[in-house]
C-alpha cells in the first residue's frame, strides 16, 4: 500500500503519532509532502488521561494543560459555560483570538512536527460564529465578521513561526463560499487551503451555478493558482457514482495547475483508508492552452494539448446542452466523441493523440 500510494499521491495528511508512516512514504516518493492533522480550534479532552496530555495531539494545545494552567484559552458561551463542538464529544473550543493561545499552539506544533513532517493541515479555521453551537456565538465573538478577525489574527500571528520552521500550512477552509472574500483573506497567510464540501455533497446533492454556488468554488482553486498556493478539494458521493465523479473532476480540471489536489470521500470523516483512484487521474492532457472559457448558459470548456474539458454547471435535472467539440476524441469507455450532451450539474474529461 505505501509503495503504491506514495506514488500516486502529491499530498497525504496524517496524524500526530504517524511519524514513521510519514517517513515510510517518503522513502517510497520524496517528492510526496506529508502533512500532520491539527485542530486550530480545539482542545480534546479525551487526549488527556489521569491529569497527563499525550505525548502526541490532534491539537496544538493539550486539555490538561490549559484546564489547569490556561483556563482563559477556553471560548465561553454568553451564559458564561464553555463550547463543547455539537456532534464531537470531548472537542472543546477554544479562544483563537488570544494572542497567548496562538503562540502555544504554533510553538508546540513547530516543536512537534519539524523534522517529521514537511507541513501543518490545520482543521476548521472557521467563517461563522455559531459554528458547532447553531444559533449561539460566543459572548467574545458576537458576529461573523468577529469570530473571522479573530482567525485572520492566529493565522497571520503565526505565519513566521511555521514559516523560519521550514513547514507549509493548508488550512480547511470548508462552506468558504458562502462568506464574501472569506477564502482569500485566510489563504493569504497559508501556504494553501483545503475545501471539505467540494462541489458535490453526495451522489444526488451536486453545486449547480448561483451567486454562492459552482464559481465561487473553482474560483478558490483559480484564485491558489494564481498566488503560488496549493488547494485541495474533496467532494463527497460514493464508489461508482458516475455524475458527480466526471463533474467534480471536469470542473476541478477547469482551473487546477501544479499545486492542486483532488481526493473524493464517501462517509463524512472516513479517512481510514486511502481516497478511491481512478484511471482518469493516470490521464496525460498535457499542458492547458490557457484559462477555462465559458461557451453561455453555464456551460464552459477548457482545452489541453492531449485533450478538453467540457462542464455544464446547470441544476441538476435541467436539459442537456450540445457542444462541438471541434475535433475527434476519445472518452472513458474508449469510444471516439465529436460532440457531447451534458445535462445540468454533469461534465466531461476527453483524450486525444498529440
Amino acid at each position: 500500500m505505501i509503495a503504491t500510494e506514495a506514488k500516486r499521491r502529491s499530498y497525504v495528511v496524517l496524524n500526530a503519532w504517524e511519524g514513521e508512516l510519514a517517513r515510510k512514504l517518503k522513502a517510497a516518493n520524496p517528492k510526496l509532502q506529508t502533512f500532520v492533522y491539527k485542530d486550530l480550534t480545539s482542545t480534546r479532552s479525551y487526549a488527556c488521561r489521569n491529569g497527563e496530555d499525550d505525548a502526541q495531539l490532534p491539537t496544538g494545545v493539550g486539555y490538561c494543560d490549559a484546564d489547569k494552567n490556561h483556563p482563559d484559552w477556553f471560548l465561553l458561551a454568553p451564559g458564561g459555560q464553555r463550547f463543547e463542538y455539537s456532534g464531537y464529544s470531548g472537542h472543546w473550543q477554544m479562544d483563537v483570538g488570544n494572542p497567548a493561545y496562538q503562540n502555544a499552539w504554533a510553538d508546540n506544533v513547530v516543536a512537534s512536527s519539524k523534522g517529521v513532517f514537511d507541513g501543518i493541515f490545520m482543521d476548521n479555521a472557521l467563517f461563522p460564529c455559531d459554528a458547532y453551537h447553531s444559533g449561539t456565538c460566543p459572548a467574545k465573538y458576537p458576529t461573523n465578521a468577529s469570530i473571522q478577525d479573530a482567525y485572520k489574527s492566529m493565522l497571520a500571528n503565526t505565519r513566521a513561526k511555521f514559516t523560519a520552521a521550514g513547514l507549509k500550512t493548508v488550512a480547511n477552509l470548508s462552506n468558504a463560499r458562502l462568506h464574501t472574500g472569506a477564502w482569500d483573506a485566510y489563504t493569504e497567510h497559508l501556504d494553501g487551503g483545503f475545501d471539505e464540501w467540494w462541489l458535490t455533497f453526495s451522489d444526488s446533492d451536486l453545486l449547480s451555478e448561483y451567486p454562492e454556488g459552482w464559481s465561487r468554488q473553482v474560483a478558490e482553486i483559480a484564485s491558489n493558482e494564481a498566488r503560488g498556493k496549493i488547494t485541495w478539494v474533496q467532494p463527497h458521493f460514493s464508489r461508482g457514482a458516475e455524475q458527480p465523479f466526471r463533474y467534480a473532476l471536469a470542473s476541478y480540471l477547469l482551473a487546477s495547475g501544479g499545486r492542486s489536489a483532488i481526493a473524493e470521500i464517501d462517509v463524512t470523516d472516513g479517512y481510514d483508508n486511502a481516497s478511491p483512484w481512478h484511471p482518469e487521474y493516470d490521464w496525460e492532457l498535457g499542458a492547458p492552452s490557457g484559462p477555462y472559457k465559458a461557451l453561455g448558459g453555464n456551460v464552459f470548456r477548457r482545452d489541453f494539448a492531449c485533450g478538453v474539458v467540457i462542464v455544464n454547471a446547470n441544476r441538476t435535472g435541467s436539459p442537456a446542452v450540445g457542444v462541438d467539440l471541434g475535433g475527434s476524441y476519445t472518452n472513458a469507455k474508449s469510444s471516439p466523441v465529436s460532440s457531447v450532451a451534458l445535462a445540468g450539474t454533469s461534465g466531461e474529461v476527453l483524450r486525444k493523440s498529440c
